[in-house]
């Protein structure tokens, strides 16, 4: 049998990357009660006992699943969890010992980076296309309306069925999970960074749910001034507050937009996905300070979250 062809560089990651996380990724049909498909995307296995995660506008209310592997006959799955505010959901397969993808650290991506989005497009399997991270720090409102933060921007091209698919970085780890593209443009797509879809997925297997301590703001991840990170001894990234929800926890502690993140609850901030992780149910209720950066001065406000209920 002939040694296969010596690739290109670039070539040869696209390559080495598909064949690290592709059997991993699933065709998922939801089905309605009546065992019928009611929507597809696509998704991928990350744990090696048939952890799936997918998007959950592709989940859309249904609680039970029909996902196809490469070179594997269709088998079920059933609803773990579904978490719309981050559009992210976890489906548990009928099955064990598959295939599973490793994630990624999407805080360490550069704009320029070689990604490559792999999924089930109009329903043609497996399919493979690459670009680069073209932004990062985006905003993209889910069908909830909360705002996803720290959104991966991608010029790889995505196609409806996509939705839920791996974006893969050039190292074969999973970086994002790919969730919409911007209407009739050419090459604006998006991804949830995989810090937070990590972070959602652990929260909805252990839970079936996320349940959130709320300040009342919109924030972006956002990059200090060099002089100003090593001023206060912090990582150059911290997260400010793009929007005040009025009445809310935050507008009663006194943030304004504007207002630059630096520590929550003694804790720093290196950007929104932190104070994600750091609103946990069990912080509402609870008086925190924020240390925050309202040029030229630096103040801390005690800020006491609410539950949102969920």
């Amino acid at each position: 049998m002939p040694a296969p062809e010596i690739l290109d560089p670039y070539s040869e990651r696209v390559a080495a990357a598909f064949e690290a996380v592709g059997p991993a990724v699933a065709s998922v049909v939801a089905l309605d009660k009546n065992g019928r498909a009611a929507g597809q995307g696509s998704g991928v296995v990350f744990t090696p006992d048939g952890y799936l995660l997918t998007n959950s506008h592709v989940v859309g209310g249904a609680k039970n699943f029909r996902i196809t592997l490469t070179g594997r006959p269709a088998m079920e799955a059933a609803l773990t969890g579904d978490d719309p505010e981050t559009d992210l959901a976890v489906l548990r397969l009928s099955h064990s010992g598959l295939e599973f993808a490793r994630f990624g650290p999407s805080s360490q991506l550069r704009i320029g980076e070689l990604v490559v989005a792999i999924g089930n497009p109009l329903g043609y399997a497996s399919t493979v296309t690459a670009g680069i991270v073209s932004a990062l720090g985006r905003s993209l409102r889910a069908r909830s309306g909360r705002l996803i933060e720290s959104v991966i921007q991608t010029d790889a091209p995505l196609n409806p069925g996509n939705s839920g698919g791996p974006l893969v970085d050039g190292r074969g780890r999973v970086v994002g999970i790919n969730t919409a593209m911007a209407g009739p443009a050419q090459g604006i797509c998006f991804a949830i960074g995989s810090d937070t879809a990590e972070d959602v997925a652990g929260r909805l297997m252990r839970d079936g749910r996320v349940r959130r301590a709320r300040l009342g703001i919109a924030a972006q991840t956002i990059m200090l001034d060099r002089r100003m990170a090593r001023r206060f001894d912090r990582p150059a990234q911290a997260a400010m507050v793009s929007e005040v929800m009025p009445e809310g926890a935050a507008a009663r502690a006194g943030l304004r937009p504007g207002d630059i993140l630096l520590k929550f609850d003694d804790q720093i901030l290196s950007g929104v996905d932190d104070l994600h992780r750091l609103l946990t149910a069990e912080r509402a209720g609870k008086a925190c300070a924020v240390t925050i950066l309202h040029p030229p001065s630096v103040e801390t406000l005690i800020v006491t979250p609410v539950c949102d209920g969920r």
